[in-house]
């Protein structure tokens, strides 16, 4: 099988350090170029030191269309630039990570046509898609707890969501809120009611439950660890704890990076992993859904790869069989 040559624009960050060590051991990629603005002409391994011995690449000060496959890693607005000024030809595969082309009213950008990344939504779209827009790290946890209810039609009350994320999921720029001396040992709420992650979800609940107008009262919070996001969600329904068992089990039957728990679940469980470990549990009038999932996989750069995947036709879960880090 030929390798599928790959690029990454904006290689510096989180994301894009994590692309490269999905990439670097992926059986059927060939990285191209990695591009940095502030870091061209510097070894990868000297800004990604996980990256030591693995690869002797330096970052470039522009892409190259010689590719199969852009990841665009750069911060919320760099995708669409990146876009309107490349007008880059339509069998390159672009997968941006920013929020730019998330929403339905973004999602066209030149020539090119976004499609909502979340396999576990829109795999058929995905396959055919040349361009595509990775969902926010919240959003993905969160929506792996909801899809099955809304896929019923059964989210018929307001939703409550409590969502603690690692100090990753603020990018690797430095402010007041990601500083070590703050993040440790404290825990605060942020954007409460408020986060922008909340519009995509209720696009994708739309999607599947027609009408649905309830509220998503979500409460972010930043938690002391470095990676993983935590969702507690919890909504009214009338379905008992058996037929939520079937329910979830049925719609994730297909998906192999969601397995549902009998047992309570936790960060560890999941962190340097693409997978999402779902544990649904009924109490009296409502069902409570756990939803962990690593924010730099599943919710970015795993995800992404996992997009590439299914768009080239390799085993989904190519270059992603990855074990969590237990202790």
């Amino acid at each position: 099988m030929n390798k599928v040559k790959a690029g990454i624009v904006g290689g510096a960050g989180y994301t894009g350090g994590e692309l490269l060590r999905l990439l670097l051991l992926h059986p059927h990629v060939e990285i191209a170029f990695v591009q940095s603005s502030s870091n061209a002409g510097n070894a990868v391994y000297d800004v990604h030191t996980d990256l030591y011995v693995e690869t002797d690449l330096q970052f470039s000060s522009t892409h190259s269309n010689d590719v199969d496959v852009i990841f665009l890693c750069g911060g919320h607005g760099a995708g669409r630039e990146f876009v309107a000024k490349n007008l880059l030809p339509d069998n390159i595969v672009v997968i941006d990570l920013s929020q730019d082309f998330r929403h339905k009213a973004n999602a066209t950008a030149s020539t090119r046509n976004f499609v909502y990344g979340l396999p576990e939504l829109k795999k058929d779209a995905i396959k055919q898609a040349n361009s595509i827009a990775n969902p926010g790290c919240f959003a993905t946890g969160i929506q792996l707890a909801l899809l099955p209810l809304a896929k019923a039609g059964a989210l018929q009350n307001d939703v409550h969501i409590n969502a603690t994320t690692g100090s990753t999921g603020a990018g690797q720029a430095l402010s007041a809120t990601t500083h070590f001396s703050w993040r440790d040992s404290n825990l605060s709420v942020y954007k409460a009611f408020e986060h922008q992650h909340i519009t995509e979800i209720n696009e994708s609940l739309s999607a599947l439950q027609q009408g649905f107008d309830k509220q998503l009262l979500f409460v972010p919070q930043r938690g002391n660890f470095t990676r993983g996001i935590l969702a507690s969600v919890s909504t009214k329904t009338d379905l008992t704890q058996q037929a939520l068992n079937e329910l979830y089990s049925t719609y994730y039957a297909a998906h192999p990076f969601v397995q549902i728990c009998a047992k309570d679940v936790d960060l560890k469980q999941v962190v340097n992993t693409n997978r999402c470990f779902l544990h649904i549990a009924k109490h009296g009038d409502y069902v409570h859904i756990t939803s962990v999932i690593d924010n730099l996989l599943k919710g970015a750069s795993g995800q992404a790869v996992q997009n590439m995947n299914i768009v080239f036709g390799f085993d989904e879960k190519a270059g992603l069989n990855l074990k969590p880090v237990a202790f």
